[in-house]
């Protein structure tokens, strides 16, 4: 369809800053822009460091999740993990406790200015927590180089890794960490290679993973998202972007349309908010998140309101986005 006019967007507005009950990705405080279509509330919430050019794509999810009607969904609810930012090994029992029921766990490693050792501690305290049958996988974020990463997987590789989440940060580096650690038999994924590459299919035609991790908002869409794995051909897990309960319910819709879903999804991070736009949040229930959209509560977007300032510098990001869009549209 055609980019709805910008007045149409800013009519319904509304710009949150959501509390974290512990630190992620470098922040305490999860901000998003909130829009109403037709088809019903979606979200705009690439990270604040990221460009206008690649904020764009997020602002095309968002208008095609709020103005478009999705694909059909083949199943009614999504089993998710439980997300654990790179913690004190110490703090791993009460971050897993959030997370209702879920019997994946994602755990950060590779943070900056922490070492090998405190990965190794965190995930072992992962897995005494979850139990032989829990699974554990890890996300490194392309936080290591090719030497590092064979020797975190080696030093990692006791604790039965489900798989290793974007460990290099290259398609070049992956392929060549794939051959070296092919024979533990421990799985290769990619996710900023796919998201953040101008060329999200490189990875795959490069034998660089074993799977891929998808996210809704950054690929552009729902619709654009299943296509990537289509051509992809490989086995796909559907991830969030830190979203509040109205992204979230964008990626619920993208797992639940996928044709096979092989893995659970990183859809449960609402457990790690303090507070969100809707009561309840779409947070996991005994391991699962229902399908179907998020309508906000007033009350809960009040509460949320982001200061005057900032909801002045998202309003301006999704301006200059729009622009974008609507150039990209025209050419």
């Amino acid at each position: 369809m055609p980019l709805p006019p910008l007045d149409e967007l800013l009519a319904t507005a509304r710009v949150v800053a959501l509390p974290l009950a512990t630190r992620f990705r470098g922040v305490d405080v999860r901000e998003a822009l909130l829009l109403e279509g037709p088809e019903g509330w979606t979200e705009f919430s690439p990270f604040v460091e990221y460009g206008d050019a690649e904020a764009s794509a997020w602002l095309a999810a968002a208008v095609d999740f709020g103005w478009v009607p999705q694909p059909a969904g083949r199943r009614t609810e999504i089993p998710v993990n439980a997300t654990v930012p790179a913690v004190a090994a110490a703090s791993v029992a009460g971050v897993l406790a959030r997370f209702d029921g879920c019997r994946t766990a994602k755990v950060k490693v590779a943070e900056r200015g922490q070492m090998l050792a405190d990965d190794v501690a965190r995930v072992r305290a992962v897995r005494e927590a979850m139990g032989v049958e829990g699974r554990v996988r890890i996300d490194a974020n392309g936080g290591w180089n090719v030497d590092e990463a064979e020797h975190a997987v080696h030093a990692l590789a006791e604790f039965d890794l489900e798989y290793v989440e974007q460990p290099c940060e290259t398609v070049d580096e992956l392929a060549e960490l794939r051959r070296r650690v092919k024979y533990l038999g421990i799985p290769i994924a990619a996710d900023e290679c796919v998201r953040k590459a101008a060329d999200p299919l490189a990875v795959a035609r490069a034998g660089a993973a074993d799977l891929l991790v998808v996210k809704a908002q950054p690929l552009g869409g729902v619709r654009r998202a299943l296509d990537i794995v289509a051509e992809a051909g490989l086995p796909a897990v559907v991830s969030s972007a830190l979203d509040t309960s109205v992204g979230l319910a964008m990626g619920v819709a993208l797992a639940a349309a996928l044709p096979e879903l092989d893995y659970d999804c990183g859809l449960g991070t609402a457990s790690l908010f303090l507070a969100d736009v809707v009561d309840p949040p779409l947070a996991p229930r005994g391991g699962v998140l229902p399908v179907g959209r998020i309508t906000p509560d007033e009350e809960r977007l009040e509460d949320a309101a982001a200061p005057h300032d900032r909801r002045d510098w998202w309003i301006e990001r999704l301006t200059r986005c729009h622009a974008l869009l609507a150039a990209g549209a025209a050419s």
